[in-house]
Order: structure tokens, then C-alpha cells, then sequence
């Protein structure tokens, strides 16, 4: 099975996000049967146990069913990145969101085709579509993320389609609640305008805080490279010599309040 390949795909690379767009979503995160997605999440109860006790499979089966997505790609366009960090965090699952169809059918052949050529791998990377600035929080239970990632948004420059933005201050809560306390919400875009303004929203919001470029912790953490990098936009921009703004953001204990 070839990969697929990106001219049989295309489609305008702006999509209104809060248009009636036709998705099907889940009530609950409870009702998200994430088996589907990946293939292992839930099966990998296989010969090596068969000679251990009842009791001991049990518990090896209720470890693996705890299990659950950790990482998220808003806005994953071509999955790049997805891609990238897969055998990177072999033990993590990842998952692209995206509204556009033809994008979206892309990634799933992408990952499908990936899957057929190297047997057992990948296996912890999937995609759906939907509109994340709707529906995020009946994705995921508060506090499952630990790593989010919202790579060259689209910029909507009109000042009229700011509430476009993927991020925003009103968003930024839902975000938060989906973020684990010390989880971390990477930025990066070619638009120094946006960037300032995705900086802004996280500043002035109460639940994050910027880790600053020269942190230690970013110096070594092995994402930054792949958040500039591995992406369609990120390898355009390095083409053309452009710009690039990244951004780090820390989930943090709410300073008001003993809980979350």
C-alpha cells in the first residue's frame, strides 16, 4: 500500500470554524469507544500471557483499557507532526484533529498506508474530524492532556474574524480544563502578529504561564525541533528563509483556589 498522494487531496486551506459544519460527535468522552482509532489501545492481551493466571491477565487488561490519549494536534492539517513524534513516544497516543474532509481523508490514508509498510507501527497515531473549537471537551475528561499542540493557525488577519482564532481568551478555558496541571500547549507560526497575539491571550490568562525559549526544560526537550520542522507550513516557511515565533505554555495549579 503506496502512500497517498497530496494533489488527489487538496482543498482551500481555510475553513469557517463556526459554520454548521455536518460532524458527528460524541455526548460524553465516555462514549468514545478509542479502540477504533487504534488498533492496540485495548488488544494487547496476545500469546505472551497465556500461561499466567486469570487474575494476572485481568490486571494486565484493566492497565492497557486505563490507557488514553495524551497528546493532541489542533488544526493537524497533513499530520506531520503526528507522524514525526509517533515512534519517538512509541507508548503515547496521539491524536490530530481536523475540519477539513479532504485533509482529514488524507491523514487517515497517511496513517493507514504507514501501518501497512512497517507492521507495528504507528499504531499509537490516529485522526478524526471535527471542530475542535465546538466540541474539545466532549473529546477528552479533564486534565487527560498532557501536550497540545496548535501549529501555523490560520491567522485570520480581519480584525472581524478575530473570534475565528483557534486561540482565543474565551478558549483558553476549555483548553485548560483538558490539560493536565505542569502539561504544556506548544505555539509556533510564521505571523508575528498572530503570535503576539496567541501570547497575549496566554499571558493575561490566570491557568498558564509562558516557558521562556532559553528554559531548560525546552532546551532539552526533544518536540521543539519537530514543532518547527516536521510540519507541510513549517517546511514552507524554512524553504522561502521565513520567520518562525514559537511559544510554550505551562498548565498551572489554579492561584486561587486549592483544586485545579
Amino acid at each position: 500500500m503506496s502512500l497517498p498522494q497530496k494533489r488527489y487531496y487538496r482543498q482551500r486551506a481555510h475553513a469557517n470554524p463556526l459554520s454548521d459544519h455536518t460532524l458527528d460527535y460524541p455526548l460524553t468522552p465516555n462514549d468514545i469507544d478509542w479502540s477504533t482509532y487504534y488498533p492496540t489501545i485495548s488488544k494487547k492481551i496476545v500469546n505472551e500471557y497465556e500461561n499466567n493466571d486469570e487474575e494476572e491477565i485481568s490486571n494486565k487488561k484493566r492497565k492497557q483499557e486505563d490507557k488514553h490519549v495524551e497528546f493532541v494536534d489542533i488544526g493537524c492539517g497533513y499530520g506531520g507532526l503526528l507522524i514525526s513524534l509517533s515512534p519517538i513516544f512509541p507508548d503515547m497516543y496521539m491524536l490530530g484533529m481536523e475540519i477539513r474532509v479532504k485533509v482529514y481523508d488524507y491523514v487517515v490514508d497517511r496513517i493507514k498506508a504507514l501501518r501497512n509498510s512497517n507492521p507495528g507501527a504507528y499504531m499509537n497515531v490516529s485522526c478524526l474530524r471535527t471542530n475542535a473549537m465546538k466540541y474539545l471537551p466532549n473529546y477528552f475528561q479533564k486534565g487527560q492532556l498532557t501536550k497540545m499542540f496548535f501549529l501555523y493557525p490560520d491567522p485570520h488577519f480581519k480584525k472581524a474574524k478575530h473570534k475565528w482564532r483557534i486561540i482565543n481568551k474565551q478558549l483558553l478555558a476549555e483548553y485548560a480544563y483538558v490539560l493536565k496541571i505542569n502539561g504544556l500547549i506548544y505555539t509556533c507560526t510564521d505571523v508575528k502578529d498572530l503570535h503576539l497575539w496567541m501570547c497575549s491571550c496566554f499571558n493575561e490568562f490566570p491557568l498558564f504561564e509562558h516557558v521562556k525559549n532559553d528554559d531548560p526544560e525546552l532546551k532539552n526537550d526533544v518536540c521543539i525541533d519537530h514543532v518547527l520542522n516536521s510540519t507541510e507550513e513549517g517546511r514552507k516557511v524554512t524553504r522561502n528563509n521565513g520567520d518562525k515565533y514559537l511559544a510554550v505554555f505551562r498548565r498551572i495549579q489554579d492561584p486561587y483556589s486549592s483544586s485545579v
